[in-house]
């Protein structure tokens, strides 16, 4: 009787679900395919088949995050102002890191060393960069930022993640309020510096 194909949505479904649920308990150190397979309640050889390797999983993983993170950005409601678009844009893609700092780990910092996203991997984060991009233009084209919306919409982006990792890492304050105050005071500068009415920086 030939073997049944192991090869299956649902297995790879699982698999995905008892990748992120180790990364959740027990952190990168420990993402190995042997405890995929037991939280999948799936074999060792099923789970090689799905996914190929440990770096298999990873890239799984790593696909997951930029879909939930561009579901999430997707999903903001109209802000009342371009500029308060912008700053619900910070705020989303900080609550997103904060909430999923392994999961942002794996996307941003590349913690695995057998993984390794080619140029067509990194494209997952298309979707992220056309939220960000789109909702600067509408901040030019309104005239309350000034330069080119690729360029902004990149230097948030960085700004943004080095905020949430630094928060993640408790090295914003030890209170809430100090740490949301930091937050004000970056963006602040940040926007004021493409604001135009301060600009001292020259192309």
């Amino acid at each position: 009787m030939p073997r049944v194909k192991q090869r299956t949505e649902d297995l790879r479904e699982r698999g995905l679900a008892g990748a992120l649920a180790v990364l959740d308990e027990e952190g990168v150190a420990g993402l190995t395919t042997r405890a995929v397979a037991g939280r999948a309640n799936a074999s060792l050889p099923a789970i090689y088949e799905v996914f190929g390797d440990k770096a298999g999983i990873v890239r799984e993983v790593f696909f997951h995050g930029f879909h939930l993170l561009a579901e999430e950005l997707a999903a903001l409601p109209e802000a009342p102002d371009p500029l308060a678009g912008v700053r619900q844009l910070a705020e989303a893609f900080r609550r997103f890191i904060v909430g999923n700092p392994v999961l942002a780990e794996i996307m941003f910092a590349r913690p695995f060393a057998d993984f390794d996203p080619t140029a067509e991997e990194t494209k997952a984060g298309v979707r992220v960069r056309k939220v960000f991009t789109r909702r600067i233009r509408e901040a030019v084209e309104a005239g309350v930022l000034t330069g080119d919306p690729t360029d902004i919409a990149l230097v948030l982006f960085v700004y943004a993640e080095g905020m949430a990792k630094a928060e993640n890492a408790h090295r914003l304050g030890g209170t809430r309020h100090s740490i949301d105050r930091r937050w004000r005071l970056g963006l602040n500068a940040l926007l004021d510096g493409f604001s135009g009415a301060s600009r001292s920086a020259t192309d």
